[in-house]
């Protein structure tokens, strides 16, 4: 499946699902490779507004909580300015369930 993926993506490289569609499926077998493309997702595909919520908490899990945070804050502002209430409102709700799990440690 990932090889089929990867094909994918060397044809059309600037379709952000291609990139998202790999991150998704390493996340099934390899983490850091996951967090690999969500980082590329973030810097090339800005806009690409799923890539928020699961690259937060795929950060948050491996314990960058830092990174995660900025992520969850750049996705609910985005959301915000697309918009995109229901996303937004997810968004919300995760990054307080973070915040709370931060607290409890």
């Amino acid at each position: 499946m990932i090889d089929k993926l990867l094909e994918f993506y060397k044809e059309d490289p600037a379709d952000p699902f291609n990139s998202y569609a790999l991150a998704l499926a390493y996340l099934k077998t390899d983490t850091s490779r996951a967090l690999d493309w969500f980082r590329v997702l973030l810097r090339e595909h800005p806009g690409y507004l799923p890539v928020y919520y699961q690259a937060a908490g795929v950060l948050a899990e491996a314990g960058y909580t830092e990174e995660a945070e900025a992520v969850y804050k750049k996705g609910i502002e985005l959301a915000g300015a697309q918009q995109n209430t229901r996303t937004m409102q997810e968004l919300q709700r995760a990054y307080r369930s973070f915040l709370d799990e931060l607290e409890d440690y």
